[in-house]
């Protein structure tokens, strides 16, 4: 009787042979590749360069501050910062204060946004402040400067906001901020600093009012700095050092800005601190 031999071991060996070659193409697959870097970009003025009087620019701005929250939800996160020191919403826009390749801050910030689209995960922003504080002298505030300088810094911050967005796409988590009341600090200049820092306070939360809406428009988050700052609570009361008694936001801006101390509107650390906090809490 002749014996036949079994196909069956010839045909296991090619398929162990077929999933060796599978599994050694599979090696050798871009699955091995680098990891692409992950980004959170930082737009702003002086505020997003950390900056601090007879300093500098700094790390201790918020951004920097915020980097480790955001690191531990997206770990191997990189912070890039555009901001720069004195920008107005109008200089964002068109250049002319700080150098950049591209011309301005929102030009710059775009063509990263488009080469590096899928690797941002995070977006603050925080702009218009200058335009307001241009019309701040001293203990006195430019009514109508204010009143126009709010439509200005409406019309940019619109442009901003809407083309970074475009720009970035989506899986971004894009969140702007509104502002602290630098101008509380005249209410320990007398009766009539008393007078400038409540009527600074309604001018503010207008301005305020008017950016958050458009971010929030724009599909942005909105990190509500003024709160934290407690920017229009003149009913509660606390205590400074050799000042004594004064508001609640007063007292904030005095222990968190350098306004008190030096008539310089910008956080200290501490301050800084506080503003990153309100944005941890507040982004996805």
């Amino acid at each position: 009787m002749r014996f036949r031999r079994s196909p069956l071991p010839v045909r296991a060996a090619l398929t162990f042979l077929g999933a060796g070659m599978l599994l050694a193409c599979g090696l050798a697959t871009p699955a091995n590749a680098e990891p692409q870097p992950l980004y959170y970009v930082s737009l702003g003025d002086s505020l997003a360069t950390g900056y601090q009087p007879g300093t500098g620019d700094t790390t201790d701005g918020y951004p920097d501050q915020l980097l480790p929250s955001l690191a531990q939800r997206t770990p191997g996160l990189e912070l890039v910062k555009f901001g720069c020191r004195g920008e107005t919403s109008k200089t964002f826009v068109q250049g002319g204060k700080c150098s950049y390749e591209k011309g301005s801050q929102l030009k710059q910030a775009v063509e990263f946004l488009r080469e590096h689209r899928g690797q941002v995960r995070y977006v603050t922003l925080d702009i218009g402040g200058n335009d307001i504080n241009q019309c701040v002298k001293g203990s006195s505030i430019g009514y109508q400067c204010v009143v126009d300088n709010v439509g200005v810094v409406a019309g940019n911050l619109w442009k901003i906001i809407t083309e970074i967005k475009k720009a970035g796409g989506t899986g971004v988590s894009y969140t702007g901020m509104n502002y602290y009341n630098p101008i509380l600090a005249s209410w320990l200049s007398g009766e009539s600093g008393r007078r400038t820092a409540r009527l600074s306070s309604h001018l503010v939360s207008s301005a305020n009012g008017l950016e958050s809406t458009l971010y929030l428009l724009a599909g942005y988050r909105v990190a509500d700095v003024a709160k934290a700052f407690s920017s229009t609570d003149f009913e509660n009361r606390t205590s400074l050092p050799v000042i004594g008694s004064v508001p609640v936001g007063v007292a904030r801006i005095c222990q968190w800005t350098y306004m008190c101390e030096r008539r310089d509107i910008h956080p200290n650390a501490e301050g800084h601190r506080r503003i990153a906090e309100v944005f941890a809490a507040t982004i996805r």
